[in-house]
């Protein structure tokens, strides 16, 4: 397992759930879903989760993230019986851990196969790309308990697919194959269910070969713009522009393309 440094530390011991796998020639970080068959999200794991990602943030090691998990299925959702024992302070935290893909600098890919349900859904709509396959089924089922989305799912899916086809997936805990997803832009790609790690892996390289300077920009500057009217939007647009370009990134770019060779970004 991965030594992972961070300031909640303690959390960081003992995984519940999950463990994390560091390739540093790939620059690339895995969080592995490991509680099948249904990789059922813990209440503590939650913590976990939101610590691992703080942690992969500051890792000068890593430039991609990548969450999938063993087995069938990506996620059947969180442990139930775990909402009546939480705390109400507990389940407060739940949302803002589950965002912890979306604030992480860095480029996050969820790796989707089979059941992604609940919190596991929720989870992937926080990463920057969802990878599907022709076995992947996405839902937010929480309506059959009684209860809604906790952790951001109605209000990412809202933003991404409109208010009327997520009610229709909210409302009555419909089931969403990947392939309708790829069609409707939740997921970036839905491929044959073995060929999952290739996709996954391919687009890891593809990631790490840009600038990470520029990438983390872009990144922040379309989540900051998300809701923002559209001038204000390109306001913010022109001045992060206008910061790139003293980026020694920015230099070796365009020396690069003038050179005719493929540049070596290093991030400053």
């Amino acid at each position: 397992m991965t030594t992972l440094n961070h300031r909640g530390h303690a959390l960081l011991q003992a995984l519940d759930g999950f463990s994390v796998e560091i390739d540093e020639a790939r620059q690339r970080a895995d969080i592995i879903l490991n509680r099948p068959p249904f990789n059922i999200v813990q209440m503590a794991q939650r913590d976990q989760l939101c610590a691992a990602f703080e942690a992969l943030d500051l890792d000068d090691r890593v430039r991609v993230i990548v969450v999938r998990a063993v087995g069938e299925h990506f996620s059947s959702g969180g442990d139930i019986k775990g909402f009546l024992e939480a705390t109400p302070e507990h389940v407060s935290k739940l949302a803002w851990n589950i965002a912890a893909p979306a604030r992480c600098s860095k480029p996050v890919i969820a790796a989707n196969r089979g059941f992604c349900f609940g919190v596991g859904f929720e989870l992937s709509l926080a990463c920057d790309f969802r990878i599907a396959t022709v076995t992947t089924q996405y839902a937010l089922p929480e309506q059959k308990l009684g209860q809604i989305p906790g952790s951001g799912g109605s209000a990412r899916l809202q933003k991404m697919v409109g208010i009327a086809r997520t009610k229709d997936i909210v409302m009555r805990s419909r089931r969403i194959p990947g392939k309708q997803a790829y069609e409707w832009g939740v997921a970036v790609d839905c491929v044959a269910d073995a060929e999952l790690e290739t996709a996954t892996d391919a687009l890891v390289e593809e990631l790490c070969a840009f600038s990470p300077l520029a990438q983390r920009t872009a990144k922040k500057l379309l989540n900051d713009t998300e809701d923002a009217p559209l001038s204000i939007a390109i306001e913010l647009e022109g001045h992060c522009y206008s910061r790139l370009r003293s980026s020694d990134d920015f230099r070796e770019g365009v020396e690069a393309f003038h050179g005719k060779r493929k540049p070596t970004f290093r991030g400053t």
